[in-house]
């Protein structure tokens, strides 16, 4: 039998809608999937391929079998599973509800089960004594507004600077194997120095038609000329440096976006295994009764416009994890390469 992870992956633009509050429990069912469903008809990515007529009759015929709000919310796996929204999730009292995305764990080294089973954290270190290393893994939480969004990227933005202050680097390793999602806003606001003030990503249509810009400017995150959230930044850019990324079977969502926001960034490189292949653009909506919908709105890009379903690396290495000794890993060896050669 095959093991499997599951992936909770959510990104991180947001817009909100007033919630109504009904008490009574086959009302507040009512109510709550008639704006679901308004909400699904009008934004999500892949509406026009739906039969909505059906999908709505379906699902009102099943939402008579559950008694309260709270276990209605297991219909919307089947209603995600109907429309494919895979990338879609409901959240009601921290707990989400939706299609569950499963992973196979078959293509993944030991090493990157055992690093994985310890929840590793966020971390910047030296390799080879000249060069930095971070470790960016899941960056998750459902608190989108952008005074938390910059507590969460400030701590993390000041270890890269106080690192690239103290320490003289030939150049740096971004380690993305363990980042199965979370939110974008805060991962890319961490890595400012390194990105600079540059468009760094996008997303496109259906049609691959580029449709929305992010870039980062002066330390703000802006998306479409909006300023989303912010870190403070200190000292000098470091947006020419060489970087070398690393990514994995289980770079996903959020984690993919991190990595397409190097793609056409000078001396850089992709490292590793191909992504997950779930670059799909979410935003949150708030729906009644303090739900929060994640719906998939548009195809994510890199800076150019460029889709990719998966995220494939300029060199490939498979299975070759050493986190017991970095400088024994073979994606570590080979951005070690990349970043001494002349």
């Amino acid at each position: 039998m095959k093991k499997i992870l599951v992936l909770l992956c959510i990104c991180g633009l947001s817009f909100h809608l007033n919630a109504q509050k009904i008490m009574t429990s086959q009302d507040s069912i009512k109510v709550f999937y008639d704006k679901l469903l308004i909400m699904l008809k009008s934004d999500y990515l892949l509406r026009k391929d739906v039969d909505w007529k059906k999908v709505g009759t379906e699902t009102n015929q099943n939402l008579t079998k559950y008694s309260d709000f709270k276990s209605s919310l297991k219909e919307t796996e089947v209603l995600f599973g109907k429309i494919g929204g895979t990338h879609c999730k409901v959240f009601y009292k921290n707990k989400s509800y939706g299609t569950t995305v499963k992973a196979s764990t078959d293509n993944l080294s030991a090493q990157w089960k055992e690093k994985f089973a310890t929840k590793p954290g966020f971390e910047v270190k030296a390799l080879n004594g000249n060069i930095g290393y971070i470790l960016m893994p899941n960056i998750t939480f459902l608190d989108f507004s952008p005074e938390n969004v910059h507590k969460i990227a400030q701590p993390m933005y000041d270890q890269i600077a106080d690192f690239k202050t103290k320490n003289k680097t030939e150049g740096w390793v971004l380690d993305l194997r363990f980042n199965t999602g979370g939110n974008s806003a805060a991962m890319l606001l961490a890595l400012y120095d390194l990105l600079g003030d540059n468009d760094i990503w996008g997303t496109v249509d259906r049609n691959k038609k580029q449709n929305s810009r992010v870039k980062l400017e002066k330390g703000n995150y802006v998306s479409n000329s909006k300023k989303s959230s912010y870190i403070n930044p200190k000292g000098e850019l470091i947006d020419k440096a060489k970087v070398a990324v690393i990514t994995g079977p289980l770079t996903a969502s959020s984690g993919e976006v991190t990595a397409l926001a190097f793609k056409g960034r000078p001396n850089t490189i992709l490292i590793g295994e191909p992504t997950f292949g779930m670059t799909t653009s979410n935003v949150d909506i708030r729906l009644p009764f303090d739900t929060i919908l994640i719906l998939s709105v548009a195809y994510d890009s890199d800076r150019n416009g460029n889709y990719y379903e998966h995220i494939v690396p300029d060199i490939t290495v498979s299975k070759q994890d050493n986190f017991n000794d970095l400088l024994a890993d073979k994606n570590i060896q080979e951005a070690i390469g990349f970043i001494s050669k002349k």
